[in-house]
């Protein structure tokens, strides 16, 4: 009976102690996770990584570990890395929104826009109200030249948050490869009053007025563009042409030196100088332009230098 006693006082003690033994590595695994998280925080990636792997170790189960791996790993951009650790989350978790959404983001950093595609399909799936998912894969079906499709995605991001400023912009550039330039001036407006600062948005908004022949118009859009950024050669070259269609050579050419100074192989701005120039019944100057941007490789001003200097 002693004996019988004694086997089971023994079997309670072994099962408190792996007890104790798999509660303390469950805490060395929340400890590593924890200590990741904040290495992540302050942009420590690789040891974060260490701290990640250290938990996974742990308890191999721990699905945010994973995620929070490939977070690392995607900042350091090992996105080969960072998808085979969502791979995992996902495979622990089916219903992970975040791996998928991770994983589709990478993915779409390697151009795999298909896969990408497919990825934030599932979040939103898990998620419908997912902005984000619905930003990106607007993104990844927009450099898949389905605009129309990225456009639908863009609108959905706005319905769901009206203060997404890029969502406007990127939806502008989609309806500008459409030819609806009137509905990306509409977009970029959007985006300029919810960031009076964004260069591009003015800039953009100019390109587009430009092409429904509104030059007063995209002279003011440009002319912002470069008081945001005076080092914006496009900008400069862009307004330069605006003013040539209102037939002022000599602001034009202002403009083309202006864009020349910043990028002295600005081949474009040679040639549309010499054009600028010669407009204004400085022949010599002008051809001396052309064959300037013609050296740079600009087939064009060849065929310009023989149609009106020769």
């Amino acid at each position: 009976m002693r004996k019988i006693l004694l086997i089971i006082i023994g079997l309670f003690l072994s099962i408190i102690f792996f007890e104790n033994v798999f509660r303390q590595e469950k805490k060395d695994a929340n400890f590593y996770l924890k200590s990741g998280d904040e290495k992540l925080h302050n942009e420590d990636y690789g040891e974060a990584i260490e701290d990640y792997s250290k938990a996974i170790e742990l308890n191999p189960k721990d699905e945010k570990a994973y995620v929070n791996r490939g977070n690392a790993k995607s900042s350091l951009e090992d996105y080969i890395g960072a998808i085979e650790d969502y791979s995992k989350a996902i495979e622990l978790n089916p219903k992970s929104e975040k791996a998928y959404f991770n994983r589709g983001y990478v993915k779409g950093k390697l151009e795999d826009y298909i896969g990408a595609i497919k990825d934030f399909s599932k979040a939103i799936e898990l998620n419908p109200k997912n902005e984000k998912a619905y930003y990106n894969r607007g993104f990844a079906k927009d450099d898949l030249y389905d605009y129309s499709g990225a456009i639908e995605d863009y609108s959905k991001a706005i319905e769901l948050n009206p203060k997404n400023e890029k969502a406007y912009y990127n939806r502008g550039i989609a309806k500008v490869n459409l030819e609806d330039f009137s509905g990306a001036i509409q977009d970029y407006s959007k985006a300029i009053e919810l960031n009076p600062k964004d260069e591009k948005a003015y800039y953009n908004r100019g390109n587009a007025k430009y092409d429904l022949e509104d030059y007063r118009g995209a002279i003011q859009d440009f002319t912002k563009a470069i008081e945001l950024n005076p080092k914006d050669e496009d900008a400069y070259f862009n307004r330069g042409s605006a003013k040539c269609n209102l037939d002022d050579y000599l602001g034009a050419i202002k403009d083309y030196n202006k864009a020349i100074e910043i990028n002295p192989n600005y081949a474009e701005a040679y040639k549309n100088r010499g054009i600028a120039k010669y407009s204004n019944g400085d022949k010599d100057g002008g051809c001396l332009d052309l064959s300037k941007a013609g050296e740079m490789g600009d087939e064009e001003a060849y065929e310009l230098i023989r149609e009106f200097c020769n």
